[in-house]
C-alpha cells in the first residue's frame, strides 16, 4: 500500500470519527452511539438473518429491500400499482418513510382501495414518502424535506423518538438498503391536496 492510501485511510478515518463526536457536541441529547445505524423499538422485529435482515436489505435497492420485510407487503403492493418500482430502485441516496402494514389498515378498507386503484393518486401519496436526499438519525431532529411529489414534509424529536409531520411515528429508522435510507413509521403520510 502506498503512502498516499495510508495516509487518505487514515485521514478518512478521523473524519469518520470526528463527524459523530462534532455532532454530538451540537445535540447534546443524542450521543456518538445513537447515530450507529438502525435504532427504534420495532427494529428487534426484523429478522438476524436472510434476504430481510438489517444486512439482507442493506444489499438490494429499497424496492427489492422492502419486499423482504413482511410488515411492508402492503407499501411494496401500492408500490407496485404505482409503477414505481424500477424507478425506486434505480434512485441513489434517497431517503423512503416507509408506511407499515399497520400503518396502512388505519385507513379504511374503502379508501384504501379506492387510491389503490387510483394510480394517480396513489402515485402522489407514496411519492411523498420519498425524499431525494439522504436522511439519517442526525437530520431528524427538526428536519424539513422536500419530497419527490414535490412538498415539504417536517421530522422532529430526540434520541430514537421522532416524528413525521406531527403524525406519524418512526419505529425503526436509519434501516440501510444499497440505494436508500428506510425510516419505517407506523402511519400513513398524506400530501395536502
Amino acid at each position: 500500500m502506498t503512502a498516499h492510501r495510508v495516509s487518505t485511510r487514515i485521514l478518512v478515518g478521523a473524519a469518520a470519527l470526528a463527524l459523530p463526536l462534532s455532532l454530538a457536541a451540537l445535540a447534546p441529547s443524542a450521543s456518538a452511539d445513537d447515530m450507529k445505524g438502525p435504532f427504534g423499538p420495532a427494529c428487534s422485529s426484523v429478522p438476524k438473518d436472510g434476504a430481510g435482515s438489517f444486512d439482507g436489505m442493506a444489499k438490494d435497492p429499497v424496492a427489492t429491500a422492502a419486499s423482504h420485510n413482511p410488515d411492508l407487503s402492503t407499501l411494496v403492493t401500492a408500490v407496485k400499482k404505482a409503477g414505481l418500482v424500477d424507478t425506486l430502485n434505480d434512485a441513489k441516496n434517497i431517503t423512503v418513510f416507509a408506511p407499515t402494514n399497520e400503518a396502512f389498515a388505519k385507513i379504511p378498507k374503502a379508501d384504501l382501495d379506492k387510491v389503490l386503484n387510483d394510480k394517480a393518486q396513489l402515485t402522489k401519496i407514496l411519492t411523498y414518502h420519498v425524499v431525494g436526499e439522504k436522511v439519517t438519525q442526525d437530520k431528524l431532529a427538526d428536519g424539513s424535506f422536500k419530497t419527490l411529489e414535490g412538498s415539504k414534509l417536517t421530522t422532529a424529536g430526540s434520541g430514537e423518538k421522532f416524528k413525521v409531520n406531527d403524525s406519524a411515528n418512526i419505529v425503526c429508522g436509519d434501516v440501510p438498503t444499497s440505494n436508500a435510507t428506510v425510516h419505517i413509521i407506523d402511519t400513513v403520510l398524506m400530501p395536502k391536496s
